[in-house]
């Protein structure tokens, strides 16, 4: 995750401009800690599916690794059973390796669950933690507020023996759920409310993903984490900021066991326009039917967005132009949509579709006659070659080409005008053709067969070209049109009365049932992104499309649509 500067410095040599993590790296490997070694890790919980602050996350960790020859781990913090699936396990996997990376070693929070407990034993021995009756409410009220001490337990000076027995008897279950929980015993006016004698251990009757019915007490986050990151040799625990004020108490339990103490270095989480981060947010969008499931492709999951067309080189290029910082920033969308367009541009195979079809025909044109035409695949790519196209008698253009009272400046097709057919000829509107209710059904017209290529013999100009396909060979498909799912920058942005749901986009999806594609998109690839030219990029939907039922999902539009309705706005 290095940044390239090759602005010359006062001597006039290129240099590196170096993230604040890679520094901190750098410096230990200098003065040997940890013995040079780098090892990191990505830890999410298996209670959702990875979204694109994730693939931020992972990019930096994974990145890390490669940049300093070292170690990165996935590890699953599956300490919360009740909200944690294997469906969620295997996601995850398929997330990071989709992106381009592979671990040293797969884990889990609960591998280290008979471990935690014993630690939590010695803690106990140690006086630094004891066994609490107040329920939930009680240990809100007592833990106080910042700039309000808060003020110590009833049970806190409970004798050693004693909360060794009772944390005893609650891992064997005698108790009820949320009837105690394991506290550790640290200052509860510490200015850090993390500090305030936090919970190690709750009693939670809930059926592991993993160790099944085994415990009915599971360790909190904050304590399971340090600890694990130790075992595992971690050097460098990389986290968001949001976790900076959890840091002392990372330091305390690490200090207190005396063990193999990691660096946690915090760095500032992703925010982007016209979405929501939080996966609790992302649940609601997925459990109340906003959307149709984790993969839409209108949601930022990395599964939705490899449904929508994304690329994992586009996804982290965004990364490493984003760079790391430490303090928290909103990235605009279209600093995604633009490394998304910079990758398809490079790759996407160029072909012609009609979404709003409108029936030309040719009246000067032989029928039944077909010409094969040529066409270039991806102007970016010479190896990428030609293609074959056919021109015939009857073709479909886009309604919105042509216009029956056009002003000057339309230079698409209008009665009496010539329009240049892309790779074909110069085409001129005669007759328009209605339906009863005035709706234009089609056009007559014919074509000038000097102009075959786009040039006139005659030296004759015309300014637009349009796109077009066959009648006779058109591929006929479903397209849907992808757009934001929120129609405001901040969805959180909400006045009185109502909820960021009230911020939805009605027009992130739009329909097209009957459009029109050219011949060889009849033999489209799972997997391969296409540029339909003058419109935008495409995939295939991975979980809709059939090979006699295609169905095309829009990755990106050509160009930022939105700008222009941000500045009308």
């Amino acid at each position: 995750m290095s940044h390239e500067d090759n602005s010359p410095n006062d001597s006039g040599t290129a240099t590196e401009r170096r993230n604040f993590i890679e520094q901190i790296i750098d410096a230990d490997i200098e003065h040997g800690k940890n013995d040079g070694r780098v090892h990191t890790r990505f830890p999410p919980e298996p209670n959702g599916y990875l979204h694109i602050g994730h693939a931020k996350s992972i990019c930096l960790n994974f990145g890390l690794k490669e940049q300093f020859g070292g170690k990165c781990n996935l590890r699953f913090d599956d300490t919360n059973p009740s909200k944690e699936e294997t469906e969620y396990v295997e996601s995850i996997q398929n997330d990071v390796r989709w992106l381009g990376f592979e671990w040293d070693n797969l884990l889990f929070a609960s591998d280290y669950f008979a471990q935690l407990h014993d630690w939590a034993v010695q803690l106990i021995k140690s006086g630094d933690a004891y066994v609490c009756d107040l329920t939930a409410d009680e240990m809100r009220e007592y833990r106080g507020k910042p700039g309000v001490p808060g003020k110590n337990s009833p049970h806190r000076e409970r004798t050693v023996e004693e909360n060794v027995e009772l944390f005893a008897k609650m891992k064997a279950g005698e108790f009820p759920d949320g009837a105690k929980t394991l506290r550790a015993k640290i200052d509860m006016e510490s200015p850090n409310l993390n500090m305030r004698d936090p919970v190690l251990y709750r009693i939670m009757r809930a059926h592991h993903h993993r160790t099944g019915d085994k415990w009915c007490i599971y360790p909190m986050y904050d304590y399971t984490h340090g600890q694990s990151d130790s075992m595992e040799g971690i050097t460098h625990s990389i986290c968001t900021l949001e976790f900076e004020d959890h840091r002392p108490l990372y330091d305390w339990f690490i200090t207190k066991l005396g063990i193999h103490h990691p660096q946690q270095i915090e760095f500032a989480r992703l925010n982007l326009t016209y979405t929501v981060m939080s996966k609790r947010k992302l649940l609601q969008l997925v459990n109340e039917g906003h959307v149709t499931g984790w993969d839409d492709p209108r949601m930022l999951t990395i599964s939705g967005l490899r449904r929508r067309g994304y690329t994992p080189e586009s996804l982290r290029n965004f990364c490493k132009q984003i760079g790391v910082a430490k303090f928290n920033s909103t990235i605009d969308m279209v600093v995604l949509e633009n490394n998304l367009r910079s990758d398809l541009n490079k790759i996407a195979n160029r072909v012609m579709a009609v979404l709003r079809p409108l029936k030309v025909v040719i009246e000067n044109f032989p029928e039944g006659e077909v010409q094969e035409l040529d066409a270039i695949n991806n102007p970016e790519d010479e190896s990428a070659g030609t293609r074959k196209i056919p021109f015939s008698r009857e073709l479909y253009i886009e309604q919105s080409d042509f216009m029956e009272d056009a002003p000057k400046k339309f230079f698409r097709l209008a009665p009496g005008r010539e329009v240049r057919l892309r790779y074909a000829y110069f085409l001129k509107c005669n007759e328009v053709i209605k339906d009863d209710d005035g709706n234009v059904v089609e056009l007559r017209c014919t074509y000038d067969p000097e102009t075959k290529g786009g040039k006139a013999p005659d030296g004759r100009k015309v300014k637009g070209t349009i796109h077009w396909v066959s009648a006779e060979h058109a591929v006929s498909a479903e397209v849907r049109l992808y757009d934001h799912l929120f129609a405001t920058p901040d969805p959180n942005d909400v006045e009185d009365g109502k909820t960021w749901l009230d911020n939805m986009n009605p027009n992130s999806l739009e329909v097209l049932a009957d459009c029109k594609l050219e011949r060889s998109l009849a033999d489209a690839e799972m997997g391969n992104r296409y540029q339909f030219e003058r419109t935008g990029y495409f995939c295939l939907d991975s979980q809709d499309s059939k090979p006699d039922a295609l169905v095309f999902n829009r990755a990106v539009s050509l160009r930022d649509t939105w700008a222009k309705i941000s500045k009308k706005s």
